[in-house]
């Protein structure tokens, strides 16, 4: 039997590293015990799963460091009954069985640490096919067929790209991964990296073919050291078996890769910035044209694609363009990969084919709103994109669909939020992250970003004007309009669609001084009712500032001078009396 502990850095944030350290120290074993990255389901972890050769007969979930001597007497003795109460629940298990898994079909099966794992799974097995029966033309026909498009946000089609690099005339051409995944609550590309680094490894390398490329880069955000571990010892180990390095696999193809650390600056996901900040420089958006396939890194043709674009490659090449283009819409082809999180009963990595509904991510797979709470809406793309209401729940997953909602597919990022989110300050959240985000070259960006953030800050602590809506509404248009680069035009985004879908918020906040959702700390007030207080003095024991008094037995009463508006009273109440206005 094999045991095999979850070690992506959800799982060891959980504490999956301790309990593989209890199992390994728990005496002897007639087992092996092995790592695995994220399987996705993060909300369970740490996850511990029992293999009879290749086949799963166990999984357990929120395994604690108490339960390890339990689980390594119950693997011994070949009674698995005794580990039941940490079983895996059917509607748990719902989570990956309503997904379709391509990018993320390797994630919490194979060892990261060990390329004969991702070998074992048909690894390496795309380049071997590319390199002895495929032309560079064949490839991008390949990808061409498949109608894959970049995930990194745009959705531009990869084929294009890659066939733009490839006509330009250049001794030296440069393949970039962009894994500098930026957007607050998006983790997709960290976590393929983490729990399957070959796979963008053999992406690349068919990407680099297919353009005529030489030398391969992958910029990934410093912030991920896991990550940058695991893919550093997968390029060492992929260029002593030879599928880096010079002649590859005895082709006259020849490629190095190597890992670039970037600082985390948000507007070094617009590949030109990127390129920038490659080159030494300040991470500053580019004019373009020339595009980096005419003029790229080092002024050299570049083709630049992101972490979950690679990762789909190597099957599409395995199994067929078709294949691909069989699942999903008209215009979107291929699965997306997202990072369900927020107010989220099963929060983690989701992969569909595209076309289905926000509703079935939500719901069907991640379980619906945590606290029987009514959903309110979903930010999508994160800092670039826009919230989209209740009333669009079935809308459709795809980049034509979302995009009229006016949010945009992004990254993969799907933040969840439910009816106590306010929707201004959410919308201030973002625009808090893109002001301090913008690299400050063009005016539109640097100045309006922080006009806007001033506006939204003032409405959320209660100083909202008549006309503070019609305001931020023009500073959208300009910034969109006036904006460089990605990064400027899309920041209005979830400004934009809150006050679309919930003007009716702003106006509280400006008209009425009020917080509907009762999250602005400035427009909230909490009172006690009088009826139905039994006058425990719980409240007054536990207020850090003593503002609220009264006699044992009657109703006790808030002052609102006083009061910090810290919510404890409300906390501490057992019968409801504490009232959040």
């Amino acid at each position: 039997m094999r045991v095999v502990v979850g070690q992506g850095s959800c799982g060891i944030a959980a504490g999956a590293k301790k309990v593989y350290d209890g199992i390994a120290a728990a005496g002897e074993r007639c087992f092996s015990l092995e790592i695995t990255g994220c399987i996705g389901m993060c909300y369970l972890e740490p996850i511990v799963d029992i293999y009879e050769g290749e086949s799963l007969v166990k999984r357990l979930v929120r395994v604690g460091e108490g339960d390890c001597e339990r689980i390594v007497s119950a693997v011994n003795g070949g009674d698995l009954s005794a580990l039941t109460d940490m079983e895996i629940s059917e509607e748990d298990k719902s989570f990956l069985a309503l997904q379709t898994r391509i990018a993320l079909r390797n994630c919490g099966i194979i060892d990261p640490d060990k390329i004969s794992a991702y070998e074992a799974k048909g690894g390496y097995g795309a380049i071997r096919k590319v390199l002895s029966t495929m032309t560079p033309e064949a490839v991008i026909e390949e990808i061409k067929v498949s109608g894959l498009a970049g995930r990194g946000g745009a959705g531009f089609p990869t084929w294009f790209k890659w066939n733009a690099a490839r006509a330009s005339v250049s001794d030296k051409k440069y393949l970039i991964c962009n894994a500098d995944e930026g957007d607050p609550g998006a983790f997709m590309d960290r976590a393929v990296i983490e729990s399957d680094p070959h796979t963008l490894i053999e992406g690349m390398l068919i990407g680099a073919y297919a353009i005529g490329a030489s030398e391969a880069v992958v910029y990934v955000r410093a912030e991920y050291p896991l990550a940058i571990k695991r893919l550093e010892k997968a390029i060492e180990d992929a260029t002593a078996k030879g599928y880096l390095g010079s002649n590859i696999l005895g082709s006259d193809f020849s490629c190095t890769m190597r890992i670039k650390a970037g600082a985390g600056a948000f507007v070094c996901g617009e590949e030109t910035a990127l390129i920038e900040s490659l080159e030494g420089k300040r991470g500053m958006p580019r004019l373009k044209p020339p595009f980096p396939a005419q003029r790229g890194y080092n002024d050299l043709p570049s083709n630049i694609n992101n972490v979950e674009t690679f990762a789909n490659v190597a099957w599409i090449i395995l199994n067929g363009g078709e294949a691909f283009s069989a699942m999903g819409t008209e215009n979107s082809k291929g699965t997306k990969v997202f990072a369900l999180t927020g107010k989220i009963n099963r929060g983690g990595l989701v992969e569909v084919p595209m076309g289905k509904t926000l509703r079935h991510v939500i719901y069907d797979i991640g379980g619906g709103i945590r606290d029987g709470k009514k959903f309110k809406a979903v930010q999508m793309g994160g800092p670039s994109g826009g919230c989209i209401p209740e009333s669009l729940l079935d809308t459709v997953i795809d980049y034509k669909c979302l995009g009229a909602t006016g949010a945009i597919m992004g990254s993969g990022g799907m933040v969840v939020m439910d009816e106590g989110t306010c929707m201004v300050n959410m919308a201030r959240f973002f625009l808090d992250f893109t002001a301090k985000e913008s690299c400050g070259k063009c005016v539109h960006c640097r100045i309006g970003t922080k006009r806007m953030l001033e506006i939204l800050s003032r409405i959320t602590e209660g100083e909202g004007r008549e006309g503070d809506i019609e305001l931020l509404e023009e500073l959208c248009v300009g910034i969109k309009d006036g904006a460089l680069c990605g990064l400027g035009q899309t920041a209005p985004n979830p400004v934009l669609t809150a006050i679309r879908y919930f003007r009716d918020e702003y106006e509280a906040h400006i008209k009425e001084g009020k917080c509907p959702a009762g999250e602005c700390g400035a427009l909230i007030s909490y009172s006690i009712d009088a009826e139905k207080c039994v006058g425990c003095s719980l409240c007054s024991r536990n207020c850090p500032v003593g503002a609220i008094s009264g006699v044992v037995k009657t109703p006790f009463v808030i002052d609102a001078e006083k009061c910090v508006k810290c919510g404890k009273c409300a906390t501490v109440c057992r019968f409801g009396a504490v009232k959040k206005g």
